[in-house]
């Protein structure tokens, strides 16, 4: 992760505005950060002094079980804040966060925790987020039975793809996707017969992006 510098910070302000999230001047708290892809944002069982506002880039968040088997909980789009449950919560005991593509962010250093948590304004805000957030977690979960697995891969492949290009590990989108391995190599399969990916040593590149978003459209 490394910080922009002054010139990034006015560019990316002026096109994701964020002042008007809260009562008090929050500059002397704010920077404008980078992360690379496949850098973690939040390490699990860390500690963050940080809140995060992503604005550009998608991360995973993970989770490890009591018996150790790590489970891919959610894509992670912005914008959408990361490490607000760390704030509201004194325990701070976090989930592991990883990019999948470059990614930039708004880090709020937690020093202004004070404020943060006495301001209206931005308390409003984060109840907002959390309910969309809430809602868009149930609505995956349903979404499993109600509709067909090649809609629910379609969507999965537009979300996850980092400039044209889906590479993710069969085994975690499976659980993830709530489907058998084998079927999910079936479907990549028909897919690829359909013209819609095309398999290559770098992972399965969108070829025909029309037809692709047709398939995921039925869920969004």
């Amino acid at each position: 992760m490394h910080i922009l510098t002054a010139e990034n910070r006015t560019h990316y302000l002026e096109k994701y505005p964020i002042h008007d999230f809260f009562s008090f001047d929050i500059d002397p708290y704010l920077e404008v950060c980078e992360f690379d892809k496949g850098e973690w944002i939040f390490q699990e069982g860390s500690f963050p002094e940080t809140l995060y506002y992503m604005i550009e880039g998608k991360a995973k968040l993970y989770m490890t079980h009591k018996n150790g088997k790590v489970s891919l909980i959610e894509y992670l789009e912005g914008p959408l804040f990361m490490g607000e449950i760390e704030l509201l919560n004194e325990a701070r005991y976090t989930k592991g966060i990883q990019t999948v593509t470059k990614t930039i962010c708004y880090s709020i250093t937690q020093s202004c925790k004070e404020k943060l948590l006495a301001d209206v304004l931005f308390l409003r805000r984060l109840c907002v987020f959390l309910g969309e957030k809430a809602t868009k977690m149930t609505s995956k979960y349903t979404q499993n039975q109600a509709y067909p697995f090649e809609s629910r891969l379609a969507a999965f492949i537009q979300l996850s793809a980092d400039q044209g290009v889906y590479k993710e590990k069969h085994t975690e989108i499976c659980e993830y996707l709530g489907v058998s391995y084998r079927h999910l190599l079936y479907v990549l399969a028909q897919f690829c017969e359909e013209k819609i990916l095309e398999k290559r040593k770098t992972g399965y590149h969108i070829i025909d992006e029309k037809r692709l978003a047709q398939l995921a459209q039925e869920i969004q």
